[in-house]
């Protein structure tokens, strides 16, 4: 009898007890979330009129228009028919947008979760003519480090923003990639095409050396952190998703040259055969140290910038040129050169141009692969590059102030011949 009343008498203590303290709530400061809906997403897609650059990220060219990311909010579109008065002519609201690329009239862009395909045969009309739904990761904007994070509701749309409030909660866990904002980049960002030229009537534009979107043949692919998605694109007009696959881990840019990708990793360049384009083959790898690493390719070679420094690993700078081989397997190192802290780079024919951060935009002559820092040919040490493209004797560049257009047919007096400037916050 005392052994049920005992049993009893543990069973009321239990209830009383655990009807005082809900173990699996709590309270706390937090950034909570500020959502977008699905349906707001899907129908913001416009034209407005031109605005100041504010955030420009990646850099675009295609039929003589050159389009300027604003980071998560669209595409500035200048006519850049001039280059020494290029003229923003307006700008396509894109919520989330980081990247784009372009196959002959159809624009492609990320918008968040989604891949958004609009058509520009008439530049001043671009519209929305198809879109595949949820094939992006969810994909969180930064936070303040300071608190957690309040749960987050999926169903509610897309977070676009975070309020920093008291949240009550239940206790959860779940994992979501950041858009956390380096010096550099985002952690899921640019999505362009380097291949295809540019001149006017080309299949494909021309993007920076920092994409993480390439077309090649019918195919166009975006890469995130560690997994390629790949779309059908065969008609421009309506891309399909057709699979994705693990392409290894750390990924932060791409380049398609020759048939095969270069992924730019912290830890290295990994390569891919495109030799079958709806199934990318792994190819080989080059280890470096960590750091952060946009690579572009011409002529069997290779060239790598390592920035190290904050979210990049190490304290190493320096640009790496790598002789391919024919198979793309037995690649020999031939060069390394010391820099200040880079970001993106170009090549044209024997000419490199190499992004360095707040040490500016340096001009190399690349013929000599073993002596490339005794064959400086120019440098403009008074801004902050980003990214580059050397296209048909004009530079694009997009740095911290702005973006800036250089002639450079004549190698003796490369000079500036515009410049957009980024509207400073007062």
């Amino acid at each position: 009898m005392k052994t049920l009343k005992s049993i009893v008498t543990l069973t009321l203590l239990l209830i009383g007890f655990t009807s005082c303290m809900d173990e699996y709530t709590e309270e706390f400061t937090a950034n909570k979330p500020v959502y977008l809906s699905y349906e707001d997403l899907r129908s913001a897609v416009q034209l407005t009129e031109s605005r100041d650059l504010v955030n420009p990220g990646k850099i675009y060219f295609k039929d003589g228009y050159l389009f300027i990311n604003e980071e998560l909010d669209g595409v500035h579109v200048i006519d850049n028919s001039n280059p020494e008065n290029p003229t923003n002519i307006g700008f396509i609201e894109i919520p989330g947008n980081v990247d784009i690329a372009i196959k002959n009239n159809t624009l492609y862009a990320d918008s968040y979760i989604d891949l958004v395909a609009i058509d520009i045969s008439n530049i001043n009309q671009p519209v929305e003519i198809n879109r595949v739904e949820g094939i992006l990761p969810y994909i969180l904007p930064e936070t303040d480090n300071d608190y957690r994070i309040a749960e987050i509701d999926e169903e509610k749309g897309v977070v676009v923003d975070w309020e920093i409030t008291k949240v009550r909660q239940e206790m959860e866990y779940h994992y979501y990639p950041y858009y956390f904002k380096t010096e550099y980049d985002y952690a899921y960002a640019d999505m362009t095409t380097n291949v295809g030229g540019g001149d006017q009537g080309t299949t494909f534009g021309v993007g920076g050396s920092m994409a993480r979107f390439g077309l090649y043949d019918d195919y166009l692919y975006a890469v995130d952190m560690s997994v390629l998605h790949i779309l059908d694109v065969k008609d421009d007009e309506n891309p399909k998703d057709i699979g994705k696959q693990n392409v290894g881990w750390d990924v932060e840019t791409m380049f398609i040259y020759d048939g095969h990708m270069f992924f730019g990793t912290r830890s290295g360049m990994r390569i891919f055969s495109l030799e079958v384009p709806t199934v990318p083959t792994y190819v080989s790898d080059f280890w470096h140290i960590t750091s952060c690493d946009p690579v572009v390719v011409a002529d069997g070679y290779a060239y790598i910038t390592l920035r190290g420094g904050n979210d990049c690993g190490s304290t190493v700078n320096r640009l790496d040129v790598l002789q391919l081989s024919d198979n793309y397997i037995d690649n020999t190192l031939v060069g390394s050169y010391p820099l200040h802290g880079p970001y993106g780079l170009g090549i044209d024919d024997q000419i490199l141009f190499v992004c360095d951060g707040d040490a500016g935009l340096k001009v190399y002559d690349v013929s000599d692969k073993t002596q490339i820092d005794d064959h400086m040919i120019s440098s403009f040490p008074q801004i902050n590059a980003y990214d580059v493209i050397p296209l048909n004797n004009y530079l694009f560049m997009i740095g911290e102030n702005g973006f800036y257009q250089y002639d450079y047919s004549d190698l003796q007096n490369i000079r500036q011949v515009s410049f957009i400037a980024v509207l400073k916050e007062q």
